[in-house]
């Protein structure tokens, strides 16, 4: 069994929101976020978590609008222009506009955009599984059903 983590000077809570769940869960945030950063950096070329999101849901569910995949994904509506056009330079991405309403664009995932998303689904899986590691294997799905039934509300 492992030791529990012993917290840096510096990541010591105040008693009264060190077991306070809305705590707890913005410091699994903030874990979940540099392991995904890092995990990131280390094997995607560049790409990102959000980057992967758009990819991934392009593939489940084919071509979108920029606003649907925008919303879909909780990527801001601001950045998903952006983040298109950087899929779209590396001919992971396509756009062309849609036939019914000419001042919206359709997105579509390109062969080389699912192969690197199949790529990155190692990247991804290795995150969770360094994430989850505290946990035993059982408890991890529970953790995982906890985690969407307080999302769901």
């Amino acid at each position: 069994m492992r030791e529990p983590a012993r917290p840096h000077a510096g990541d010591i809570a105040p008693a009264r929101i060190a077991d306070q769940p809305t705590w707890l869960i913005s410091r699994a945030y903030a874990r979940s976020n540099a392991l995904l950063s890092a995990g990131f950096e280390q094997h995607g070329d560049g790409l990102r978590n959000y980057h992967y999101r758009l990819l991934a849901a392009l593939q489940e569910s084919g071509p979108a609008s920029q606003a649907d995949l925008g919303r879909g994904t909780s990527v801001d509506r601001s950045d998903v222009v952006a983040v298109l056009d950087e899929l779209e330079r590396r001919g992971l991405v396509k756009r062309a506009a849609d036939p019914n309403d000419r001042r919206r664009n359709i997105v579509s995932i390109t062969r080389a955009g699912s192969k690197r998303l199949d790529a990155l689904d190692d990247v991804i899986a290795d995150i969770q599984a360094q994430l989850l590691a505290p946990l035993l294997p059982a408890d991890r799905q529970q953790f995982t059903k906890l985690l969407r039934q307080v999302i769901n509300g």
